[in-house]
């Protein structure tokens, strides 16, 4: 019926008698805690109705969609046995209630290492009905891309000691951050032969939520935006200048 490249999502209908089906429980993925057990349903390698069980590993990742330049956030890791034929099966909790959505693994081998990924239930709750009603899902867009700050680069902005938050790399043109004014790195520092973009504006809160880090910043936009919503941003410039921005928001570019 439709899908999500940017959440790595589908919807099928499946044409079979109600009386025929048992719709599983839907569970509340914000409320996972590391250690809590689960339970991963799928065809692994073409073998029909495999179960794999094994913990929550981690909570609140952020992961490249796989399908799309963009990244799907609050990502469940579990050390369930995930492999190719997994994708797109019922990641479940003791009680049998889906709280996400098998997506893939991090492998050297192609085979499951304990490092399996599922889309988080509360995402698709979010997105699945817009699906089903025949239209795409537009998610608010800024139009940066951007790193952690990293203690280095705050040293050479002379920065405030302990200052977090997201650098901003680089700026798309004609964007929502472009016309905001929002300013990129233009400079390159060394440190132990890597090197780091350095000297562009640092989003340190979105709306007063706190951004550490990209995968913050991510989920505040997936999570509580859409196009069109003005929001503000606070900044951290070098030399330690603090100042804050209004952006409208735009829809993700195609």
């Amino acid at each position: 019926i439709g899908t999500d490249p940017d959440a790595d999502l589908a919807v099928l209908k499946v044409n079979l008698p109600a009386s025929d089906l048992q719709p599983l429980k839907l569970g509340n993925s914000d409320e996972l805690k590391v250690g809590q057990l689960t339970l991963a349903i799928g065809n692994p390698y073409g073998q029909d109705f495999t179960m794999t069980s094994g913990i929550v590993s981690a909570v609140g990742r952020t992961i490249p969609s796989g399908n799309s330049t963009f990244s799907i956030p609050e990502v469940i890791q579990t050390d369930a046995a995930i492999n190719p034929g997994n994708s797109g099966g019922p990641l479940l909790n003791r009680h049998g209630e889906v709280i996400g959505i098998n997506a893939m693994i991090i492998s050297e081998s192609g085979s499951s290492d304990g490092v399996g990924f599922a889309v988080p239930i509360n995402i698709a709750k979010q997105i699945l009905p817009t699906l089903i009603a025949g239209e795409d899902y537009k998610y608010a867009w800024l139009g940066i891309s951007g790193a952690s700050l990293i203690r280095e680069v705050a040293q050479a902005m002379d920065l405030p000691a302990g200052a977090q938050g997201v650098l901003i790399v680089s700026v798309a043109q004609s964007s929502p951050a472009a016309e905001a004014g929002l300013r990129s790195s233009r400079e390159v520092l060394t440190v132990a032969g890597r090197e780091y973009p350095y000297g562009g504006d640092i989003i340190t809160a979105i709306q007063g939520a706190t951004v550490t880090d990209m995968g913050d910043l991510i989920t505040y936009l997936v999570e509580n935006t859409r196009p069109g919503d003005r929001v503000t941003f606070d900044l951290l410039r070098s030399g330690g200048e603090r100042g804050d921005v209004s952006v409208t928001l735009g829809a993700r570019p195609e």
